[in-house]
């Protein structure tokens, strides 16, 4: 079996390895993930993204309710549909308003603290939660099946030799941390995920302590041992996490009770670690059962039910982490937004809920958003099939270009998404780009590929001292191809497998301290 394999079969692929924190597991998602990559070419900015799920495709025709196709909607979604005169109305804003519970975030908009996306989704829905977020995490097409992330992409490319050597003086802090057990795909590499996996107080003391607990002497075990291995690492960032925590603090009253509001729980650990001088630039955290294929409303009273709690504990959070962040003084440095695998259909069902369906709204928060709405109103039809859905005008992926390069200030957001996509007016003040390289700055290959017994790999390069190393499947450097002065221009090398095994390996071409990484396969 496949170590990646391996690791998806023991359930690690998606773990980037939680410590426990007030009864939530946090993950250090290490530096070489797609966020850190955002993080390392945001350090100058200092600026900190937070990325909420909804999962279960959450109902955007009934979070922001298109009042100017109220008529039509009360036909078609006459049991879940909030009365007109219960829709909150927005400061500024004309035939648009927000569900009922949603009074935190609607205080926010009339502040100028939102900015909302609306009709967002992906071409080709596909209405499958795990294929969709598998979408959204990849950065895909519909039709597109990859087994690494967005940020897995740019992982190996910049941290090959990971764990050695990481954390260092230069970044001792997680550049990303996850609050759950489930990372997303969006940061598996071509071998594993990058990061340590403790769940509860006894695992962080056997890192504290050096302790790697034995495992039984088979293939499986030695599987285990690796993973150990990789927690054991990196456990300073359950240090440094921790020691955030101590020294920081919650300023806001606007919180619920503690274990009552699961988003509002995670979101004040995100201040209180930003308080306490935590350099983590990307947060990611979630909240569950949007899939509200029945029991959506109370029966007789739509703005009550399963969805009015929800977007209630959305909002409160949001809310109170925002209020928290402007008592500490650090409002102008973070933004958050929400994102859910798809939307819900137009029409209700018996069930008094919504099926599966395609794009929805997406709302980003913070001081430094253009505070309004990006996009008109989706247009509901007279007459429509059951299974009828909102049509996508926004890729998702056009948020993601505009976070990259208009909050983190990347120069090339296309070379990280692999496509390019228009950007959005979502942040008031762009911060200014960084240059970086783009997906071959260098036009490196190789051929043939895969590789019998020799293979020629060809890069570009404006001259200086180049560096050619080949890696095993887990990053580890097995080989010096080359390493020498090259005069600007294009250059050849000859490549001789010589004694090497059967597989997929790697090799990487160092110049003026960028690296890029290109996949080999030996048969």
């Amino acid at each position: 079996m496949k170590r990646r394999d391996f690791m998806r079969t023991a359930g690690l692929a998606g773990l980037a390895a939680p410590l426990s924190y007030n009864g939530f597991a946090i993950n250090p998602l290490a530096q070489n993930s797609f966020f850190s990559k955002l993080a390392e070419n945001a350090l100058t900015s200092d600026k900190i993204m937070v990325f909420i799920e909804l999962n279960g495709g959450n109902d955007g025709l009934n979070t922001v309710i298109p009042v100017d196709q109220y008529s039509k909607l009360s036909v078609h979604r006459p049991k879940v549909l909030i009365p007109e005169n219960k829709v909150l109305p927005l400061s500024g804003v004309s035939g648009t308003g927000l569900h009922p519970s949603m009074t935190g975030i609607r205080e926010m908009f009339d502040d100028g603290l939102v900015s909302i996306v609306q009709n967002v989704g992906y071409p080709n829905q596909d209405y499958s939660h795990f294929r969709s977020m598998d979408i959204w995490m990849t950065g895909s097409n519909s039709n597109q099946y990859w087994d690494n992330g967005w940020l897995g992409r740019m992982l190996e490319a910049d941290h090959p030799t990971y764990p050695t050597g990481y954390p260092n003086a230069d970044t001792p802090d997680p550049l990303a941390i996850q609050i759950g057990l489930i990372t997303p795909v969006s940061l598996m590499g071509s071998s594993f995920p990058m990061g340590i996996s403790v769940n509860n107080p006894n695992e962080i003391y056997d890192l504290v302590n050096d302790y790697i607990e034995p495992a039984p002497a088979t293939p499986y075990g030695d599987e285990l041992t690796y993973i150990r291995t990789v927690m054991q690492n990196t456990k300073v960032y359950s240090e440094v996490i921790k020691n955030a925590a101590v020294a920081g603090q919650n300023f806001s009253s606007m919180y619920p009770p503690e274990f009552e509001n699961e988003l509002a729980d995670q979101l004040k650990i995100i201040a209180r670690l930003i308080s306490g001088g935590l350099r983590t630039q990307v947060y990611l955290v979630s909240i569950g059962g949007f899939d509200t294929h029945s029991e959506q409303t109370e029966d007789g009273n739509t703005t009550e039910g399963n969805h009015a709690e929800l977007l209630l504990r959305v909002s409160q959070a949001i809310r109170a982490f925002q209020d928290d962040l402007e008592m500490m003084g650090k409002a102008d440095k973070v933004c958050g937004m929400t994102y859910s695998e798809f939307g819900r259909t137009i029409a209700g069902n018996e069930s008094v809920g919504t099926d599966h369906g395609a794009a929805a709204p997406l709302i980003v928060f913070g001081k430094n958003v253009n505070p309004g709405i990006i996009g008109n109103n989706p247009v509901i039809p007279e007459e429509i099939d059951p299974s009828a859905d909102v049509p996508m005008v926004n890729d998702f992926r056009s948020v993601y270009a505009s976070v990259l390069q208009d909050w983190f200030g990347l120069t090339n957001p296309g070379d990280i998404l692999n496509q390019d996509f228009p950007i959005l007016p979502i942040f008031k003040d762009a911060v200014p780009v960084k240059d970086t390289p783009g997906r071959d700055p260098f036009g490196f290959s190789n051929y043939p590929n895969p590789v019998h017994t020799t293979t020629t790999i060809t890069f570009s390069t404006p001259g200086g001292m180049i560096t050619l190393t080949l890696m095993d499947s887990n990053g580890r450097v097995i080989r010096k191809i080359t390493e020498g002065t090259y005069a600007p221009g294009l250059h050849k090398v000859v490549f001789d497998r010589q004694d090497l095994s059967s597989g997929t390996y790697f090799y990487q071409l160092r110049w003026n301290g960028i690296g890029v990484v290109r996949k080999m396969l030996v048969i």
